[in-house]
């Protein structure tokens, strides 16, 4: 389904009835993502996936797409459902703007689970590093892509799943280069929102996995303790849905029974 916003065309699909469950991709991912999960959940339940800004089939909003921008085209189509309440499932960059979502409306959420994600802001060695990738995407944006995507992966496991990997290069490949610029610099300058996995009258769940390459287990760990945040831990690296499929659907659907 195409809902139009701000002159741009807005992607979304939705399956099956019940409770909303909102499911969010990552950077250089679209809504496809999903697909291997939407048959089990929607059995039960309404399955919305969304196209965030400048991936899949949905366009660009000028040159900085931040997550405060992206939360607002969820936004824009829980309302164009008329959803007044629904579970959110962030993978990486959609954590990021599910978080910024929960910011703003934390009255519209059941729930709220970042899948390796974060809620602190880029700290000022990764914002260097951001630069740095926008620098790569501008010289060879294929290339930039195919080395970003093998890195998500547990070492040992990017022979173990080539294929998968090589569907998610050239999935992440039909990324315009305008979007991939764009997150980039939206991811950048994000808020650190720490404070709502202490602050939150919804259940939320912490997907963590050891050998994360992007994002730091003990730190993760660290970030929730003492809060009301749930931790569920994989063994293998950034990309739970494929690396430990299973497993992750069994705690996704746990979360949201």
């Amino acid at each position: 389904m195409i809902i139009e916003h701000k002159g741009i065309n807005i992607f979304f699909e939705t399956y099956g009835h019940g409770n909303p469950i909102i499911l969010l991709h990552g950077f250089l991912e679209n809504s496809s993502m999903w697909q291997p999960f939407i048959q089990p959940l929607s059995k039960n339940n309404q399955v919305i996936t969304i196209d965030l800004l400048g991936h899949g089939k949905t366009g660009c909003l000028g040159y900085i797409h931040s997550m405060e921008l992206m939360a607002e085209v969820v936004e824009v189509v829980l309302n164009s459902l008329r959803v007044t309440k629904a579970t959110l499932i962030g993978h990486s960059m959609g954590g990021y703007v599910a978080l910024a979502f929960a910011e703003k409306h934390p009255d519209k959420l059941h729930g709220l689970c970042l899948m390796n994600s974060t809620a602190h802001a880029d700290t000022p060695e990764k914002k260097i590093n951001r630069d740095r990738a926008i620098e790569a995407v501008k010289q060879n944006h294929k290339t930039f892509i195919r080395i970003a995507i093998n890195n998500l992966f547990r070492p040992k496991n990017r022979s173990l799943f080539a294929t998968e990997i090589k569907a998610v290069i050239n999935n992440a490949l039909q990324t315009p280069l305008q979007g991939i610029i764009a997150a980039l610099e939206g991811m950048k300058i994000r808020n650190d929102r720490t404070p709502i996995l202490n602050e939150t009258t919804f259940k939320i769940m912490m997907i963590a996995s050891k050998k994360d390459p992007v994002l730091d287990y003990n730190m993760l760990v660290e970030q929730i303790k003492n809060t009301h945040c749930k931790l569920v831990t994989f063994p293998d690296g950034h990309m739970s849905h494929i690396e430990n499929k299973d497993v992750f659907l069994q705690e996704i659907m746990h979360f949201i029974d």
